[in-house]
C-alpha cells in the first residue's frame, strides 16, 4: 500500500491534485482545507495517503499528516459516512476541529460539513468518542515534508521515515497536555474532554497553558 506521496504538483483539481513522483501521475484526493495548504501547480508537495480499493475502484487520498489519515480511517468506520463525508468534515472542522468535537459530543459542530446531516453527526460522536484519545495523542507526529525537486519519492508505508518537525502550539501541544494529563491519572476520556474544551477556549495556547487550563476544568467544584 502507498503510504506517503511526494513529488511535483502538475495539475489541481476541485477536489484533488495531480502530483507526479519521477513521471508518474498519481491523482490524490484531499480536502478542501488540505488543498488550500498545498502550493500551486509546479510547487513540491508531500501528503500520507490511504488507498480505497473497491471491486471497480482505486482511489488514493491524502493528508498532511498521519494524525489527520488516522481521522478518516476512523470517520469512515461510521455508519453512513464515506470517503466524501469524511473529507467534508476534515475540511470543515480540521482534526483538531473534529477531535474537540467527539470529545466534548458536539455533534452539532459535524454538521458544518456539506452533506452531513444531524443522525450521521451525532453517530459520529457516540461511535468515536472513546476512540478520540489515542487519535489526539499522534498530533506530536510530524506532518509530511515537501520534498526538493532531487528527492521525488514515493514510499511504501512500511517504509515511511517521518521527517522531524518544528517545535510549536498547535496539535502537538494538545497530545502533549492529553499525554501530561493521563500520566497523572486521569482516565483518557476525561483527559481528552478537558484539552478540546480547554484548546477551544485558550487559542494559540503552549502545552503548559493547555494543562493548566484543562486542570481547571478537571478540578473538582464546590
Amino acid at each position: 500500500m502507498i503510504g506517503r506521496i511526494a513529488g511535483r504538483i502538475d495539475w489541481r483539481g476541485a477536489d484533488h491534485v495531480l502530483i507526479d513522483v519521477r513521471g508518474v501521475g498519481y491523482i490524490v484526493h484531499c480536502s478542501e482545507r488540505t488543498l488550500a495548504a498545498l502550493p500551486g501547480v509546479g510547487g513540491m508537495a508531500a501528503l500520507y495517503t490511504d488507498l480505497l480499493v473497491r471491486e471497480d475502484l482505486l482511489q488514493l487520498f491524502g493528508f498532511p499528516t498521519l494524525a489527520e489519515k488516522e481521522w478518516h480511517r476512523l470517520l469512515m468506520s461510521v455508519q453512513g459516512v464515506g470517503a466524501k463525508a469524511s473529507l467534508a468534515i476534515l475540511g470543515a472542522l480540521g482534526p483538531e476541529g473534529v477531535a474537540r468535537a467527539i470529545t466534548l459530543g458536539d455533534w452539532h459542530s459535524i454538521t458544518a460539513a456539506k452533506g452531513v446531516g444531524a443522525k450521521t453527526a451525532q453517530r459520529v460522536v457516540n461511535e468515536l468518542k472513546d476512540k478520540a484519545p489515542a487519535v489526539m495523542a499522534m498530533g506530536t507526529m510530524p506532518a509530511a515534508r515537501a520534498p526538493e525537486a532531487a528527492e521525488v519519492e514515493v514510499i511504501e508505508a512500511a517504509a515511511v521515515a517521518p521527517p522531524v518537525a518544528p517545535a510549536g502550539p498547535g496539535p502537538g501541544a494538545q497530545a502533549e497536555a492529553l499525554s501530561a494529563l493521563t500520566n497523572l491519572g486521569y482516565a483518557p476520556g476525561e483527559a481528552a474532554g478537558a484539552v478540546a474544551q480547554a484548546a477551544g477556549t485558550e487559542a494559540g495556547a503552549d502545552t503548559p497553558a493547555l494543562i493548566r487550563a484543562a486542570l481547571r476544568l478537571l478540578a473538582p467544584k464546590g
